[in-house]
């Protein structure tokens, strides 16, 4: 069985009207997920909130200050273009830390090896000193970072499939490559950083606007197979986003379900080969509600096989 985090804290970061990165995208994929036959195949946790030291292992102290000081105590501010905060913003990125976190603990402690994190806001593009993007703290990046701090951990792989580079995750691992970042992403495309950083555990897989299914397994199958073999990785993670579906506003990416069935079904087997058979997924973009809970789905499914 696949064990599934999630919070209700995570609907309380709220944001401008118009914003894409809206609650409702997880009250959408929740519901959806609930009235299905899967759901039952699910293990439940509820996402724990993480503490600001454990944060601040990959964050900088004066950003996480910074944060702190810009929460509003109601209303809304825009501590950026793109980052919206509400009074529960910050409580809901911790939960979504939280739950990575308790996630790669159950899937060292139990014969359940796979796990899924329906959490919000995103985290991918949160950089060491820079919350933008949607994202505040890089949940899989300080999830990376807790794994390595195991005794039976040496090596961590992050595969990013979102159709935004993961410029974060970069930026914390450039200099550590116990940590293998494989990321796609359409280019040139947001956010335009970080996609040229040199270093053999950085792979990078840019994708030209229109690429469709074919192209996309063709790139993820050249790039980041050879890499899986040289690392080795004791984890899997995977920076889940599902906005390089065709019917995605965000992005230009003809991507399908069954391309999400695909690429997890390939990393399944990539983890029972390297990794015995943990995985850690989070999601992370997706702005099309109904193609995002039918991708979730198809993922979730891939998984609970």
């Amino acid at each position: 069985m696949t064990h599934f985090f999630t919070s209700a804290d995570c609907l309380d970061h709220l944001v401008a009207p118009g914003h894409p990165e809206r609650p409702e995208r997880l009250a959408f994929l929740l519901s959806e997920l609930q009235s299905s036959s899967l759901w039952a195949e699910l293990i439940h946790h509820d996402a724990r909130e993480a503490e600001l030291d454990v944060i601040a292992r990959v964050h900088d102290h004066a950003l996480l200050a910074e944060l702190e000081a810009a929460s509003p105590e109601r209303d809304l501010v825009a501590f950026s273009a793109d980052n919206h905060m509400s009074p529960g913003t910050l409580v809901a990125a911790r939960r979504a830390v939280g739950a990575v976190l308790d996630a790669i603990d159950v899937v060292f402690a139990t014969d359940d090896r796979r796990a899924f994190c329906a959490v919000r806001p995103p985290g991918h593009h949160a950089e060491e000193d820079a919350a933008m993007g949607f994202c505040f703290y890089n949940s899989i990046g300080i999830g990376a970072d807790a794994a390595l701090r195991r005794d039976d951990v040496e090596r961590v792989a992050v595969l990013d499939f979102d159709v935004h580079h993961g410029n974060g995750t970069v930026d914390l691992f450039r200099d550590r490559p116990e940590v293998l970042v494989c990321s796609s992403f359409q280019h040139p495309h947001y956010p335009n950083r970080l996609h040229d950083v040199p270093g053999e555990h950085l792979v990078y897989s840019p994708l030209a606007a229109g690429t469709a299914s074919d192209s996309f397994r063709q790139t993820i199958e050249r790039d980041w197979l050879p890499a899986l073999r040289r690392h080795d990785p004791d984890l899997i993670l995977v920076s889940a986003g599902f906005d390089a579906h065709a019917a995605d506003p965000l992005a230009d990416i003809n991507l399908d379900e069954d391309d999400y069935s695909w690429i997890t079904e390939l990393i399944i087997a990539k983890a029972a080969d390297h990794a015995n058979g943990r995985i850690v997924s989070v999601l992370e973009g997706g702005y099309d509600l109904s193609a995002l809970a039918r991708s979730v789905a198809a993922h979730l499914e891939a998984l609970a096989t």
